[in-house]
């Protein structure tokens, strides 16, 4: 269960990279309130309206604008993966100073194994009460 909860978390993580790094474009194309065509990475194909021969006005102040509209969204994959540490803050430099400093001493000390008991004898046992009642502690 652990191998298959590990596998799918892998495959997770290589979309969840692969997502972040590609770039893609969604294009769609409107006829006044309503959707008529989206796509993705191609332009959207439009409802040929705009084909349609203009009405010749003599007043070019009173033509009428096209019904349609295209949107188009873009989004930027990231190119750059590795985040370089060669210039901390000094927050940062704090932080890992802190962090190791904390981290050495936890450990000083421990070379000595200090037992509290180790001059006391056990006690005595007369008999032993868990197998003589057969009751055992799990």
């Amino acid at each position: 269960m652990k191998k298959v909860f590990y596998k799918i978390l892998s495959v997770l993580m290589a979309f969840v990279v692969m997502l972040t790094t590609m770039s893609f474009t969604v294009d769609m194309h409107y006829c006044g309130d309503s959707l008529v065509d989206f796509s993705f990475f191609t332009k959207a194909e439009s409802c040929g309206m705009e084909k349609a021969q203009p009405v010749k006005c003599e007043n070019p102040a009173m033509s009428k604008k096209s019904c349609c509209s295209d949107q188009k969204i873009v989004k930027e994959g990231s190119d750059d993966l590795k985040t370089s540490f060669t210039k901390l803050t000094f927050e940062q430099q704090t932080f890992v100073a802190t962090f190791f400093y904390t981290y050495i001493n936890l450990f000083e000390g421990l070379d000595e194994n200090i037992v509290p008991f180790k001059d006391y004898s056990p006690p005595f046992i007369e008999r032993d009460v868990q197998i003589l009642y057969e009751t055992y502690l799990i």
